[in-house]
């Protein structure tokens, strides 16, 4: 994504902010690798159902350091990890997110949810 900030930087128009433009690349070039990367990895996760309380999690929470977030959303799927990323941090709504990806609304939120469940498995495997 920096290389091609840098490759069209005579492009970005100095009117303009240029968070958002670097941010458009970015996720862009995000979504590109997602698409190419989206025909080779077909593998699917079976999910195991957590049950835990709001209290919980907060306090789960609030002790995890930001690199340690980062890194449990890493070993999310691509395919849940691109709509997490988009929709939780990006801001992105699900039809948004559906069109960008060239999937369904609906599979957008699914794997929403289910990105949601893994990372509550992913931190309850760490934190234990």
């Amino acid at each position: 994504a920096f290389i091609k900030v840098f490759d069209n930087i005579r492009k970005y128009d100095p009117k303009r902010p240029f968070k958002p433009w670097l941010r458009k690349i970015i996720v862009n070039t995000a979504i590109d690798h997602y698409h190419r990367e989206k025909k080779y990895n077909k593998e699917f996760i079976n999910l195991e159902l957590l049950d835990k309380n709001l209290e919980e999690n907060e306090s789960i929470i609030s002790g995890i350091s930001y690199d340690e977030i980062v890194e449990m959303i890493r070993q999310l799927s691509p395919a849940y990890r691109a709509v997490f990323n988009l929709h939780v941090i990006e801001g992105y709504s699900h039809e948004e997110i559906a069109e960008l990806l060239d999937i369904s609304a609906g599979t957008s939120k699914s794997n929403l949810a289910k990105a949601k469940r893994n990372l509550r498995v992913i931190l309850k495997k760490n934190l234990i």
